[in-house]
């Protein structure tokens, strides 16, 4: 699907670090910088502004690298409700740690790490001494009652007073959690009352991807960031504050333009009056800016809102239940006026399953927009043998050639079914890579179609049926795009995933 770019990397990383400095300037050299979203893996923001690099915001970040200090946010609560990151399977306090790892391992400076809410939970205790071993520096934050309605109470010695004030050395003041509701916004504001205290005029501003607030509100990047939201059920709307102040239309969160009365208030109490007038003023977002195809932005973003679809119909017939919203997904593809069956790959995958006495059968689209197809044998899965022949025909080999021989799959199917007692000979997506790589040490023709993975990238994939998750994760490594009709191979009570 992403043969084309539509979003210049390049200019956004240069405008967007510009941007930031600019701010830090305007709050007298230091500014309290909440970043939303995904730093390190953005998949989402690559897939609806193709050339949108994954890595953008950390690669931002170090162009003001000499600048920036890090507070990691982390909610006590969820501390002691062991939450986890769905992605990464990790529990929150976890992934702070491996945050830390992350930033420092490129050059940036953690200075500490904020626990939130915190009332003695027993956990996040344990994990306070955790950090303190580790060298690194923890402050905690408290509960305050009437937050963020009690703008009075909470702007006092007895609200963000009683919080313990981070010391921070650096003019740009990062914060950011390993998941929402960590709140990173009381952290921010709390310290911007510890500093005025102290005499410094410190500056808050957010930086978040989505919505871009200077497209239109229905432009398929915004719809699909609904899409990727939607089990908050929150909504993209315009900005009233900003078209009062300004007469311009700018999009802005739900969230952020109820909280702003609020915000505002809490800004007017500790300085005497707010440096904004509305929730855009707030932000620093550049991605608008860099938008250079936008039909191709368009395209990518109404597959996203498909392919959102697909997965909460996939997670429903998986599990009973998806936490995301099939009706407002819905309800989002026809404000995009698209439908699943408007892409190639779908039509694609159900004609090869028609073919094949509807059995099992998957299609990828390459960049050049030519359509793969895959069958079920008893060799391979759909998805494996339509991985294999959009490599041949990537590197231009005969449909027909055998790019891997018996002689290496065979080994793989006895260990599979002898050794690890499994009931299927089929080999998984991960397996063909692993025997097409052992035969490309003595076949030139298999070392050709290794060399052609990288171009899968960003592609477009559909299967008839529900597939394992390790054809899952091999898709997501590389790349492609998959979505999955949600209908099991097989018609029985329990499914391995």
């Amino acid at each position: 699907m992403n043969a084309k770019i539509g979003f210049d990397n390049d200019k956004y990383l240069s405008m967007q670090s510009a941007h930031i400095a600019e701010r830090i300037q305007k709050f007298g050299n230091k500014l309290y910088l909440e970043i939303g979203g995904k730093l390190f893996d953005d998949y989402h923001a690559s897939r609806v502004l193709p050339g949108f690099q994954p890595d953008s915001k950390m690669q931002m970040l170090l162009k003001l690298k000499d600048k920036i200090e890090i507070i990691v946010a982390i909610n006590a609560e969820d501390i002691e409700a062991c939450k986890i990151r769905g992605d990464y399977g990790i529990t929150y306090d976890e992934d702070v740690l491996r945050l830390i790892d992350e930033f420092e391992g490129v050059g940036l400076f953690v200075g500490s790490v904020c626990l939130t809410k915190f009332n003695d939970q027993p956990l996040a205790i344990r994990f306070e001494k955790r950090l303190k071993d580790l060298g690194i520096k923890s402050y905690r934050h408290y509960r305050i009652e009437g937050y963020p309605n009690n703008v009075e109470f909470i702007v006092s010695q007895d609200g963000y007073g009683k919080n313990q004030y981070i010391k921070t050395e650096r003019p740009l003041v990062v914060v950011t959690a390993p998941g929402p509701g960590s709140g990173k916004l009381a952290v921010c504001l709390s310290q911007l009352y510890h500093e005025h205290q102290r005499g410094i005029d410190a500056g808050y501003a957010k930086f978040e991807t989505f919505p871009i607030w200077n497209i239109p509100l229905k432009h398929p990047v915004n719809l699909a960031y609904e899409a990727a939201t939607a089990d908050l059920n929150d909504v993209n709307i315009i900005d009233s504050f900003h078209l009062e102040a300004y007469g311009e239309t700018t999009v802005n969160y739900n969230r952020d333009v109820e909280a702003f009365s609020v915000l505002n208030a809490t800004f007017e109490m500790i300085y005497g009056n707010s440096p904004y007038k509305s929730p855009t003023d707030m932000g620093v977002n550049m991605a608008g800016n860099c938008i250079i195809n936008d039909d191709v932005c368009r395209e990518a973003s109404n597959y996203e809102i498909v392919r959102r679809y697909y997965k909460c119909l996939c997670d429903k017939k998986r599990y009973g239940e998806s936490k995301d919203n099939q009706e407002k997904l819905e309800a989002l593809m026809q404000q995009a006026h698209v439908r699943p069956t408007d892409y190639k790959v779908v039509e694609a995958a159900a004609k090869k399953a028609e073919a094949t006495e509807g059995r099992p059968a998957a299609a990828i689209e390459l960049p050049d927009g030519t359509i793969v197809t895959g069958k079920t044998s008893d060799l391979f899965g759909p998805l494996s043998a339509a991985l294999l022949n959009a490599l041949k025909k990537l590197a231009n080999i005969d449909p027909s050639f055998n790019l891997i021989s018996h002689l290496a799959i065979e080994p793989i199917q006895t260990l599979k079914i002898e050794y690890l007692g499994s009931s299927n000979p089929r080999l998984h997506t991960d397996e063909i890579l692993i025997a097409l790589s052992s035969s490309a040490a003595h076949n030139e023709l298999a070392e050709r179609a290794m060399q052609q993975l990288p171009k899968l990238k960003g592609v477009a994939a559909h299967s008839t049926v529900l597939v394992s998750s390790i054809d899952e994760s091999t898709f997501k490594k590389l790349g492609i795009n998959l979505t999955c009709e949600p209908k099991f191979e097989q018609t029985r009570m329990y499914h391995k995933h």
